[in-house]
Formats: C-alpha cells, sequence, structure tokens
C-alpha cells in the first residue's frame, strides 16, 4: 500500500470531515522554511506548522540540545523529584517574562496550559472560601480542545456538541478599533452581575479568529477593570509568545501585567510538546497550605521532561541572537511593505501585520464559513503553487519561520496576490 493508503486505513486527522476531505499530502522531510513530500515536491511553510516552528525545521542547534540531553537523562518522573533542565527553563524565563510572573507549572500543549490557569483561577478562589465559578472571555476567542478550554472558546462548530457540559463562560466583545467603549462597558457588567474568577484573553491578536487585531491601550484598561475588581487574568500567549508580535511576548506592549500566561507552541522550536503556565507569587501562595486539599491536583506524566526542556533553552537562545532578533524585524519589513503594495486592492475589505503577523481579508458576497468553499479553493490553490497556507474562512494569513528567505517570502506574497485574483 502507498503512505496515503495506510493513512486512509489507520489514522484520524484533526479538524477533518474525512468522507470529505481531500487525502492528506505525506511529508518525507523538511529544512528551514521548506518541506518536501514524498514525491519530492517542494512546499513553503508559511504557517510554521501552525505557528510552532519559528527558526525553521531540522535546526540543528535544537538538534544537539536535544541529543546532548537524550544521552543524560531523557526523562524522570516530577513528582517528589526535580532536574537541572526544569530549573533551568524557569531560571531563563524568569528573565523575560513580566516581572510579576514568579512560578512556573509544566504540562504538554497550549490546551492542557489554558486548563491548568482555568483550574487555578477557579481553586484560587475556593481556597479562600469564596466561590466564583464564571469565567470571562472574548467572543471569537480559540483557547484550545480539552474541556476547560474549549469552554473559554468562542468557535461555536467546534463546541455545538459539548453545550450544556461546560463551565459557566460568559464572552465579551473583542475591543478592535472603533468597539473599545463597548467591550469595557460589556466586562463591567459581567462583573457586575456574575461571580468571576478569571478572564482569559488572547493578547493583540486571535489566531483561530482570522488574525483579528486590538491595540495594547484597550487590553491594560481590561486588565485594570479586572484587578479593580479582583478578578484574575490569564494572557493565552500560545499563539503570540516568543517573538510573533515583534516582542518576546504580546504582553510586553501592554503597561498592565496579567497573572497567568499560558505558552506552548514555540516554547521548543516545534520540535517536542511541552507548555508552561505561569503565575504570581500571590497565587501560588493561594495554594500554599497545611491543608494538602489547597494543593493543585494536576499533573501530567510528562511533566517538565527533561528533554523538552532543553529544547526550550536552545529554544529561548535562539530567539535572544542579534540575528534572530533582526530577521523578525526584516521580516516585518517585508509584510508592511506588501501591505502597501496590496491593500487598495479592490477585492481586499482590510489587511493587518503585527510582528510576523500578516493577514488580509477577502471581499466575499455571502457569510464565508471557517471551512466553507472560498477557504478551500484558497488551500488548494496554495498547495497546487507549493505553498503552505491555511485561510480562515475568507482571511489569508501569513506567519512565517523566522529565518524563511526574502526570495521565499516573495513567492508567498506573489502566490497570494494571484489567488485575490483568482477568487
Amino acid at each position: 500500500m502507498t503512505s496515503t493508503e495506510k493513512d486512509s486505513q489507520y489514522l484520524w486527522h484533526p479538524y477533518t470531515q474525512h468522507k470529505t476531505a481531500q487525502l492528506p499530502i505525506t511529508i518525507a522531510r523538511g529544512e528551514g522554511a521548506l518541506l518536501w513530500d514524498e514525491n519530492n515536491k517542494e512546499y513553503i511553510d508559511a504557517i510554521a506548522s501552525w505557528w510552532v516552528n519559528p527558526f525553521g525545521h531540522s535546526n540543528r542547534f535544537i538538534a544537539d540540545a536535544i541529543y546532548k540531553q537524550l544521552t543524560t537523562l531523557e526523562h524522570v518522573l516530577f513528582g517528589g523529584f526535580t532536574h537541572q533542565p526544569a530549573i533551568q527553563v524557569a531560571e531563563k524565563l524568569m528573565e523575560i517574562l513580566p516581572s510579576n510572573q514568579q512560578k512556573i507549572f509544566f504540562s504538554d500543549n497550549g490546551s492542557t496550559a489554558v486548563e491548568v490557569a482555568i483550574k487555578v483561577a477557579l481553586q484560587f478562589f475556593f481556597n479562600k472560601g469564596e466561590k466564583r465559578t464564571t469565567i470571562i472571555a472574548f467572543e471569537d476567542a480559540f483557547h484550545g480542545d480539552t474541556f476547560a478550554a474549549m469552554a473559554a472558546s468562542g468557535i461555536s462548530f467546534y463546541t455545538q456538541a459539548f453545550q450544556g457540559m461546560f463551565i459557566d463562560v460568559v464572552r465579551i466583545p473583542v475591543p478592535v478599533k472603533g468597539k473599545e467603549k463597548a467591550s469595557f462597558t460589556a466586562l463591567k457588567n459581567v462583573i457586575d452581575n456574575h461571580k468571576c474568577a478569571g478572564f482569559i484573553f488572547e493578547p493583540l491578536v486571535q489566531g483561530a479568529a482570522g488574525m483579528v487585531m486590538y491595540e495594547p491601550e484597550a487590553l491594560a484598561t481590561l486588565i485594570e477593570i479586572c484587578k479593580e475588581n479582583k478578578v484574575l487574568t490569564i494572557a493565552d500567549e500560545v499563539m503570540t509568545g516568543f517573538g510573533k508580535t515583534g516582542k518576546t511576548f504580546a504582553m510586553d506592549y501592554v503597561k498592565e501585567q496579567p497573572d497567568m500566561m499560558c505558552l506552548s507552541k514555540a516554547l521548543t522550536g516545534g520540535t517536542i510538546p511541552m507548555a508552561i503556565t505561569t503565575f504570581t507569587q500571590e497565587i501560588f501562595d493561594a495554594f500554599y497550605d497545611d491543608d494538602i486539599n489547597k494543593a493543585l491536583f494536576h499533573g501530567h506524566t510528562f511533566t517538565a521532561n527533561p528533554t523538552g526542556c532543553a529544547a526550550v533553552l536552545a529554544s529561548v537562545q535562539l530567539l535572544q541572537k542579534p540575528d534572530m532578533q533582526a530577521n523578525i524585524k526584516r521580516v516585518n519589513k517585508r509584510h508592511l511593505a506588501f501591505q502597501d503594495h496590496i491593500k487598495n486592492h479592490p477585492k481586499i475589505t482590510t489587511t493587518r501585520v503585527l510582528g510576523v503577523i500578516f493577514a488580509l481579508e477577502i471581499k466575499s458576497n455571502s457569510d464565508e464559513s471557517y471551512y466553507g468553499s472560498m477557504r478551500n479553493k484558497l488551500y488548494n490553490f496554495f498547495i497546487e503553487k507549493g505553498v503552505i497556507l491555511r485561510p480562515v474562512g475568507n482571511i489569508v494569513y501569513i506567519l512565517p519561520p523566522y529565518i524563511i528567505s526574502d526570495e521565499q517570502l516573495q513567492k508567498v506574497y506573489a502566490v497570494v496576490e494571484e489567488a485575490v485574483e483568482m477568487v
């Protein structure tokens, strides 16, 4: 059997209706911003494989760090034990996180990082003898597929099969330009009428909603409102973290600091699944007690996996190198130039850029669904042209590895422009 036939026999893919979906492409190898399939067709990975590979595929620096760790200590349980790689990750993150973040908790992926944060927000008040059961989230948010993360997400077709089974979540409008006051007012109303434990948000950019962007000042105001009402704030930086927005974290643009942060995706440079949730000392102290029942009873078998920790350390080292920071600025400059070139195209309604993120919205005569006909037509066109892009309805976004070459970027832009003309 071919690889595709074996895949069809055995495998179940994410976000896929197998009866109608096209057969998957078998990828054989990758290097830098490029991937090759089993027939040696070349693809530019213009979304860094769902935003996880900022330093490109088969990165030798990270691979060497992983190999070295594998020959020393591949894994050890984290219950009752510790190890230097975990301690070193904590020390490194304390250098780059907002200054109020003092404790880190390891898990396995972005969704579980969010799950931990929501559980902590709810238990924080429970441990203090106060019952608060409501979580506040943005409309059209996406925070993951585990139950609490899914409950906080607002993309309905992901969650409609589970309605009535979720924790209590109330949504407020995203404070996009011109709608900031409506968002502030909605937040105040929710807090006045519910027992709110936490507010979770994707800072500055809502990824799965189509790279919807809003300003740091608006987010700062929302955090201030939460602080005034002792509602904990959770910055979900799973997508935005580690350079995507032009700064190490999106929260680095915001004058207010969150109580918790969720990290994953680019955390290990796209090599090993790992996630981290970070906390203020005040939050940790609410669980620090003679009463065992006040502990955080959450864990994963691979918590603080030493090999993953080695990948984190190498990944952060790469991010901090001057040439990598220069790459981020270079990609941003190229995005801005492409935006100037295409923003007045008659088929385009809006464009937006932040850091290495570029997005444009194509005019549509109908309400384009997430996996609708325009999206599928665009996706297939990009694949045919050797560019991996995953449109969100009628929104096309580019979020490439930082090491992508100018020539490769120019091909991506040309293919996007050709696609706009086609639809």
